[in-house]
């Protein structure tokens, strides 16, 4: 309901750890112990237009994932086991589905790429030792820049972020 997205960073110079964190409310920080922070928090209020045809720059942790098909014992199709692409190769299969191909096919985010353009690189593994034991979620860096292809799903994409895993801190879209 709140529409949270997060994603963090290590700046290793600083000894910092830098967390972003994108709402559709306020986010109230006074009750986060003054020693954990190294200083107040910056706010930023994103009021940006977008139009058809934009380049844009940008950045995002993303859980990479695809369906494998499933038979029953039937023979019967059922719902597919999701899966996680674990090369560069794969995740850029799946960029391909939500961008596009950027020869024309469009993806489903309102924006479109080359998927060979993308930079990808792929980060270590998140799991959840308490309460989904056995969870472990697949994650990528990408870099790049994508035309607007449709503006009002872009802005969704953007409020929304892209794929699944986005309650551990993937699928936010940081633009430039």
């Amino acid at each position: 309901q709140m529409g949270v997205l997060s994603t963090w960073a290590l700046d290793l110079k600083e000894a910092a750890l830098i967390l972003v964190v994108q709402s559709k409310v306020a986010a109230d920080w006074a009750h986060v112990p003054k020693g954990a922070l190294r200083g107040e928090p910056h706010f930023i209020t994103v009021d940006r237009t977008f139009h058809v045809g934009d380049t844009i720059d940008f950045r995002s942790v993303v859980n990479p994932t695809y369906s494998k098909p499933r038979t029953a014992p039937d023979q019967q199709r059922v719902r597919g086991r999701r899966v996680a692409h674990t090369s560069p190769a794969g995740v850029r299969k799946w960029c391909a589905r939500r961008l596009g191909d950027g020869n024309g096919s469009v993806g489903d985010i309102g924006g479109t790429a080359a998927p060979e353009t993308i930079s990808v690189r792929m980060l270590p593994t998140v799991s959840s030792p308490v309460s989904h034991k056995g969870l472990k979620i697949a994650r990528a860096e990408l870099r790049g820049s994508l035309t607007v292809t449709d503006a009002a799903a872009f802005v969704a994409a953007l409020s929304n972020g892209v794929g699944h895993a986005r309650a551990y801190s993937c699928g936010l879209i940081l633009t430039r």
